[in-house]
């Protein structure tokens, strides 16, 4: 995984394309002399689901996490914010891992998952056009054919990919709408609201629960007692009430009273001269 990422032309170019059943040989343990080396100088972005894992791995809060362990790069032409693991500053080695190895393995983010595989998935999928894996060979790893064949399948399966695929789909079906094709850049109250919900889970809690969200909002009983403690179940709701905020869709309820309330106000301010 190394410095910078690789465009989708890179990508159809350059590397085979790797069906589920398809196979490669590959070992990542103490017994290769690369160990540890490709969690250096690597630039590790971070889906909501992955910093939901950390931060509960560290035993942090979203926020706190957020600021330690993270940074969230702008570019001028960038429509939203990018969350990145942040390198050591002298070593340029992840902080999270060490001489043995990754210090929150069982919770570590889904690009580590996955190597040395990479994935690919176009924005609307057809029977000729479909996603696909690709094998990424690197100068500084040195397990590739050594160990044990593997399929696609196996290997993602063994990493523990589809729980992260699962709880992604929701984040992934959100960046893949239409909506990100404007030309105008988020507000930086959007911007805001957008980092929150996606990055910040604990303050998005707090939002929810400690202003009139509630109020406003029809959400069921069970639901409510959900996002008070599950943080899955809660970034499921932050997806949800993005795709309401942002993208305009019905995926919310305002409450009839407020509906009515609005309904009010907007006739009594059409009615002034």
């Amino acid at each position: 995984m190394p410095e910078g990422r690789l465009t989708p032309e890179e990508i159809l170019r350059d590397y085979p394309r790797l069906g589920p059943d398809d196979r490669f040989t590959f070992r990542c343990d103490p017994g290769v002399d690369c160990f540890t080396h490709c969690c250096a100088n690597v630039s590790i972005v971070l889906a909501p689901y992955d910093v939901l894992r950390l931060k509960r791995a560290l035993g942090l809060d979203s926020t706190e996490f957020l600021e330690r362990y993270t940074i969230s790069p702008f570019a001028p032409d960038q429509k939203i914010p990018a969350v990145l693991l942040k390198m050591d500053p002298e070593t340029r080695r992840c902080p999270l891992v060490g001489e043995a190895g990754c210090r929150v393995y069982a919770h570590r983010p889904w690009a580590c998952r996955m190597y040395p595989l990479g994935s690919a998935e176009p924005r609307n999928p057809t029977p000729t056009e479909r996603g696909f894996h690709f094998l990424l060979r690197e100068p500084l790893c040195h397990g590739h054919d050594q160990g044990g064949a593997w399929t696609v399948r196996e290997w993602t399966q063994s990493q523990g990919v589809e729980e992260y695929d699962a709880m992604g789909a929701l984040y992934r079906d959100l960046m893949l709408h239409e909506f990100w094709d404007q030309q105008e850049p988020l507000s930086p109250q959007k911007m805001e609201m957008y980092f929150m919900a996606c990055y910040d889970l604990d303050r998005f809690r707090r939002f929810v629960f400690e202003t009139r969200f509630l109020e406003l909002f029809e959400v069921d009983e069970a639901r409510v007692e959900a996002i008070r403690t599950d943080d899955e179940a809660l970034l499921e709701f932050a997806m949800q009430w993005l795709r309401f905020s942002l993208l305009g869709e019905r995926s919310m309820r305002l409450k009839p009273s407020v509906i009515a309330a609005r309904r009010r106000a907007a006739q009594e301010a059409a009615a002034r001269p």
